[in-house]
């Protein structure tokens, strides 16, 4: 273990896509973490497989390289705004931020949201302006907007006085000036890190304390937790106490949930640290004794919890630390037994036993995650941070070989104190074309967006705007804002609080087209059928009554028959021979699936097909449904 003043620990902090993996690729290369002749992945931070695919950052991962005599410790973290309750959390952890702007974008909502986090926390952030090559750069112009930032977000001076980095991730290289010094090599990196960032503070000799920041787990030993040493040392099988904490909550407040920023212990048990993990380069070591300043991995007390502390046996309640945020739901879905005519054809028909195992499971580590059992046997209602949070789970569980449907997402409502209806708010960031700007305008506003911000980006014609807009108003815009802007537009959201309900959102003009039948798709009936409207299907492929086949081009729904042959007679008309082919379908993905379907509508996942669906396959019942709740409404 490194004593502590040569231990510096940070985490890496950006938007989306501005490039924080890619320059840890190159941290990598530069401290010859791994042996000269080993093969390596681009993006080697991002080992899950989805990560690689969505080009994302979905959880936050820990690596260590030496450095002159140096340890440092780096936190990669999430970048899309659906995972930034766990960038808070992280941020304990660490003594400054690395914080990524690209040169081309300048500052985005999750840059500010995270960066306003680790201001208040009182750290010091070291500024790199990535992708300073490009040939749209415009480095300073970049580095202006990130002051202004600071400003805006009430820096105090010393953290206004940041150190400044230029250079590009991809290529490995970054300097201090980037006219005089030379485009190559990370060593400015370094030193200003070493220079910037404070060692760790805490004493080696004093008792053992440590906050529980990120859970994790692993086969045969259970959940493990894993946060920066405070102060003093530990050794394997040393007995700890675990000290729980939470919020006096005397009313519901957005964010910790507390009315008020008071605190009490709740709890002590008393726990062997049955198991304790460093890392090296991105390798887990076990270790026989931990020691302040170094982040470690802790396993043992069998009831982890975010925020916990842990502490020598013979301390007091009063060494416990303040609770840590858990972000607040925002979206949910339910997720429900697959009940279609199809169920069991491409991957297992899991019950609602195994639907619910699978997610306990999750719960394990996904803190942000909820899961309610509403008691009915078809079902469980889910609740994450946004689409994207909930997505993810359910192409994990499809990859494992798993069936079932999900509902829309809905966003989650609170009474305030005085009964008034609340929701949540995001505030929307988008760059487009100034020949767009008309449409998306007017696109958003009549999604209840409040146009807040127009500005000139800096990039040709190129303007940025900037809406306040409710979440509900989002669900399935960014498909009809891709098609809006040709896909030249780059849209991004970050949650910002609950405010009063604003009315009814319309997010969806158009209706579907729904199979009467089941069998195969037949082209005839298709090249008919696309004159109505968009199909998601292609001839022969297999349809079931009640299943979805494309989007009506008017409201309200279209019954239709895809799998109609054409009359096989001896009677010939001219031109009836003719035909003009069919268009390519639009095949829907899981994320412009849940984007798109409405309130009675599901999403069958298997492992092989995204199909939508009615939730009430038969047409009769579904009209007798409607009867229903039109008499009861």
């Amino acid at each position: 273990m490194a004593s502590i003043d040569k231990i510096r620990n940070l985490a890496i902090i950006a938007h989306i896509d501005h490039g924080k993996t890619t320059l840890i690729d190159s941290i990598f290369r530069t401290t010859h973490t791994f042996r000269d002749n080993a093969i390596l992945e681009d993006r080697i931070m991002d080992n899950n497989e989805l990560e690689r695919e969505r080009g994302i950052t979905i959880r936050a991962k820990h690596c260590t390289v030496d450095w002159g005599g140096y340890r440092i410790n780096i936190i990669d973290t999430p970048g899309h705004a659906d995972f930034s309750g766990e960038v808070e959390r992280i941020l304990s952890m660490v003594d400054s931020v690395l914080l990524l702007v690209d040169a081309n974008e300048g500052p985005m909502p999750q840059t500010r949201y995270v960066l306003m986090r680790a201001l208040r926390l009182g750290l010091r952030p070291l500024v790199i302006v990535n992708k300073a090559d490009r040939p749209n750069a415009d480095p300073d112009g970049a580095l202006n907007k990130t002051f202004d930032l600071f400003v805006e977000l009430g820096a105090t001076d010393a953290q206004c006085d940041f150190a400044v980095l230029y250079g590009s991730g991809l290529h490995g290289w970054l300097v201090r000036d980037l006219e005089k010094d030379a485009h190559e090599g990370m060593d400015a990196l370094f030193e200003t890190i070493i220079e910037a960032v404070p060692a760790p503070k805490g004493d080696e000799n004093a008792p053992f304390l440590m906050q529980v920041s990120t859970l994790g787990w692993r086969d045969h030993i259970g959940r493990t937790g894993t946060g920066r040493v405070l102060q003093g040392r530990l050794s394997k099988g040393s007995p700890i106490a675990r000290i729980t904490t939470e919020w006096k909550t005397a009313e519901w407040q957005p964010g910790h949930g507390g009315a008020t920023d008071e605190w009490h212990v709740t709890g002590r048990e008393n726990e062997k640290a049955t198991y304790l993990w460093t890392t090296q380069g991105l390798d887990s070591v076990e270790n026989q004794e931990i020691t302040a300043g170094d982040i470690v991995t802790i396993a043992g007390p069998k009831a982890l919890n975010i925020g916990d502390t842990l502490a020598a046996i013979d301390s007091p309640n009063e060494v416990a630390l303040p609770p840590l945020d858990i972000e607040e739901p925002t979206v949910s879905m339910q997720f429900l037994v697959n009940s279609s005519p199809f169920a069991g054809r491409d991957g297992d028909a899991v019950t609602y036993r195994q639907i619910k195992a699978r997610l306990e499971k999750e719960l394990r580590t996904n803190v942000a995650l909820r899961v309610e059992d509403p008691g009915t046997g078809e079902g469980l209602k889910v609740s994450g941070r946004g689409e994207l949070h909930l997505a993810i789970l359910i192409e994990e569980m499809r990859r494992e070989g798993m069936e079932l449907c999900v509902s829309p997402p809905e966003i989650i409502t609170h009474r305030d104190k005085e009964g008034l209806l609340m929701e949540p708010f995001e505030e929307l960031t988008i760059d487009v074309p100034g020949e767009y700007q008309g449409t998306v305008i007017e696109k958003v506003s009549q999604r209840k967006g409040q146009l807040e911000s127009l500005e000139p980006n800096g990039i040709g014609s190129t303007v940025r705007l900037r809406f306040k807009i409710p979440t509900r108003g989002l669900i399935g815009y960014r498909n009809e804002f891709l098609t809006d802007t040709r896909g030249l537009g780059i849209m991004a959201s970050r949650f910002t609080g609950y405010e009063r309900w604003c009315g009814e959102v319309i997010t969806r003009a158009r209706g579907s087209m729904v199979s009467m039948d089941s069998g195969d798709a037949t082209s005839y009936s298709l090249e008919n059928l696309q004159q109505r409207g968009t199909l998601f299907l292609a001839p022969m492929t297999p349809v079931y009554e009640g299943m979805i086949i494309g989007e009506y081009s008017r409201p309200g729904d279209m019954p239709c028959k895809p799998t109609k042959r054409k009359a096989l007679t001896n009677h010939r008309a001219s031109g009836k021979d003719h035909s003009e082919g069919l268009d390519v379908p639009r095949i829907l993905t899981l994320d412009t699936a849940l984007e798109w379907i409405a309130p009675d509508e599901l999403v069958e996942v298997t492992p092989k097909n995204i199909r939508v669906r009615k939730a009430i396959l038969n047409d009769e019942q579904r009209k007798r449904a409607e009867k229903r709740t039109s008499v009861g409404a």
